[in-house]
Formats: C-alpha cells, structure tokens, sequence
C-alpha cells in the first residue's frame, strides 16, 4: 500500500475519539461505564420537530438532493432567527451556508483561508478543531493563552507581532466549550477592532448562545456594528435544540467568507437530507422560549449539583454561566489525565483529560452535565466513593 498523506503525520487522532474507543471496549467487558465526557444533549428535540421530520420524510419529492447552499426555508429560518436572538440582521442568499454540523464548517473554513506558512491564533484552552483544521490545512497555530487568572480570555495586545504578520485567522468561543466561560459585547467589540486592524477573520464559534444560566444571556460577534466586515460566526442546533446527531448548523456573516467556505464545501459534500432541513427549519421558527428555559433549568441543576460534590471528589472549579461542562481544576500534584484515567478505571466514569484542549488545560478536566440525572446522580456518587478511598 502507497503511505498515506504527510499531512496526517501533523495530526493527532481526535482526542474523543481515542477515550471513546476506550469506553467502548469496557463497555464490551461487561463494565458499566457512565459518560460524563460527551457534549450531547440527553433530552430529545421538540416532539413538534421530529414529528416534522416524519412527515416530511414520507413526502416522495423530499428524497433528492437539496443543493450545496441547503434550502431557501432553511437559510430564512437561520435569518429569522439570527433577528430574533441577535437583532442581527444577514442576507439568506449570501450572507448564510448551512452546513453539516459547525463541525464541518470549522475546519473547512482553515482549508478556505490557511495555507503552509499561514498562522491560525487559537486559545491555549478550546474546541480541538481549531487547532487540528490548521494543521490540516497545512498552517501553523499561535496559542493565545487563556486562563482561570484572566477569566478564560485572550489577550489580543499579547500577541507577538511576528506571529501577527502571518495570522489569517483569530478563534474566539463563547459560551466557551470547555471551560464555560462567558464575554459582554464589549468583549466582541475589542476582537472586530483588533481584526480590523490586523487584517483578520474573526471567526466566532457560538453553538452555546442558547444554553446558559443564572440569567445570562450571550450575546453574538455579529452584533458589534460593522462587524460583517471581518466575522464569521458559526452556530448549531446540536446544543439550541438538542439536534446534536442531526448535524445542522450554519455559517453566517461576511459574504466573501461564506463565498468562500462554499467553494471548499461544494467540493467535499451535497448538502443535506431535505426532511432534516425541514424540521431544522421548524425549530428555528417555533419553538418556544420556555421550552429552551425548562431545558436549561434541568442542566442548570445538574450544574449546581455538581458544583456542590466538587470538594468531595477533589476538583476546584468557576461556576459556569454557559455550556454543557464544569471545567474542574485537578489537586496540585496531578495531572487531569492522571484523574481521568483512575476515574475510568477505579469509578468507571469517563471525563476528558483538560489537555485534549490544549497546552494550558494540562491541570484540569471536562465533566459534561449531558447526562440523564439518575446516571448522572449516581455518577458523582461513583467519583465520591473513588476519591474517599484512594
């Protein structure tokens, strides 16, 4: 067989990916693994929607493709809703691109803008893909350090001009996956000034806008005036609408970019099932904001449950506003791999080592709040148990 590509030789295989593998062979033994280390929603959608979904499915001309740009409804609904949530307001023909999860769009926007020599500035502490996409494209990452001491944000007069001159991209990610950190507009406002006058995408992931607590409600990249003309924000339903294996989302923002990003994406897929698009675009018209507040009361309890267990099993952590996770800091001394492999191994509950994050999540780990809570209850009650016995 040929050797496979030099650029795989630049990449890890995804972090989640190697502790899921592990999971399923305990769980192939026979060992009752609870997952508390995947971002996935434990609730189902809005019944309205799936049942959207069913009836849409049974249509005989829904079963072609769709296009490379999704559906007219699809990309209306994203418009709508970016009104409604954001006061934003963004052209559906060129101004919006659906795409098969944010995912997808993250790492194809590196393969639109990066090339060998390029320099992607990703924080020290965030989603994988970031980081990963770069090394993809064939670029280089500049990590902006984050940290609890600086409430989890980057500082742009920090970074050296050296890696300055060769950037094309600055990551941003609020709520903040996985730290749970959250930012005011005034933050937002500071990151469109600085592309602008660096000559950088601002590329603002927000798939959390809508899980959040304590009354908090988070604000977009592009509500900051004349942020359209270096930002493009990538949202998803996985989190919104607990729509996570659906795999919808969109990229929304300047049309030179979703230009762009289309020419990569029109080249490595077809677009999506027309029912999903059917149904995608439902939830983003109706559902309710009560329904979005119940869900989010369940996670907040969780949340709250597991902040208060937090001394028991050894960690330390913020409390989040924002998103699935408790970002908990490990007893000086160890390491977060060094917790999450006796966790798995002597509890039998899977978290995320903090440095599938990056270089300074090295001290901490990720705890998802995605979990019913009868296995979530009695997953704390697990690490309890492990942490008084060591």
């Amino acid at each position: 067989m040929p050797t496979p590509a030099a650029r795989l030789t630049r990449l890890t295989t995804y972090p989640l990916a190697v502790l899921g593998a592990r999971v399923q062979q305990m769980l192939a033994k026979g060992i009752p693994v609870i997952r508390l280390d995947i971002g996935s929603p434990d609730m189902p959608p809005s019944a309205n929607v799936v049942e959207t979904l069913a009836n849409a499915a049974c249509r005989d001309d829904a079963h072609g493709y769709a296009g490379y740009k999704g559906t007219p409804a699809i990309r209306r609904a994203f418009a709508d809703y970016y009104s409604r949530r954001f006061g934003v307001e963004l052209d559906p023909e060129r101004e919006i691109l659906p795409l098969l999860g944010s995912k997808e769009g993250i790492v194809n926007l590196c393969l639109a803008y990066l090339d060998e020599g390029d320099i992607a500035l990703v924080p020290s502490i965030g989603y994988p893909s970031y980081s990963l996409g770069a090394l993809l494209a064939g670029a280089e990452v500049h990590w902006m350090p984050i940290s609890e001491e600086n409430g989890y944000l980057p500082d742009f007069d920090a970074i050296p001009e050296h890696a300055l001159d060769r950037a094309k991209l600055l990551w941003v990610n609020y709520p903040n996956n996985p730290t749970g950190a959250t930012v005011g507009i005034e933050f937002y406002q500071r990151a469109v000034e600085f592309c602008e006058r660096h000559d950088l995408l601002l590329a603002s992931d927000n798939p959390y806008a809508d899980v959040t607590f304590d009354q908090y409600r988070a604000p977009s990249a592009l509500q900051v005036d004349g942020a359209k003309r270096h930002t493009v924000e990538f949202t998803s339903m996985s989190k919104t609408f607990n729509m996570a294996g659906w795999r919808v989302g969109a990229a929304v923002g300047n049309p030179d970019c979703i230009k762009n990003l289309l020419q990569v994406k029109s080249n490595v897929d077809s677009g999506h099932f027309i029912p999903i698009y059917e149904a995608a675009a439902y939830a983003l018209r109706e559902t309710s904001d009560e329904w979005m507040a119940q869900r989010n009361r369940i996670y907040q309890r969780r949340r709250d449950v597991l902040l208060a267990a937090l001394p028991e099993i050894g960690l330390t952590a913020q409390v989040p506003r924002g998103s699935l996770y408790v970002w908990g800091r490990v007893p000086t001394g160890m390491l977060g791999a060094d917790y999450c492999t006796q966790a798995l191994e002597h509890a039998h509950v899977a978290l995320v080592p903090g440095d599938a994050y990056g270089p300074d999540g090295t001290n901490y780990v990720r705890i998802s709040i995605g979990m019913d809570d009868a296995h979530f209850d009695e997953a704390i009650s697990r690490l309890r148990r492990w942490w008084a016995a060591r």
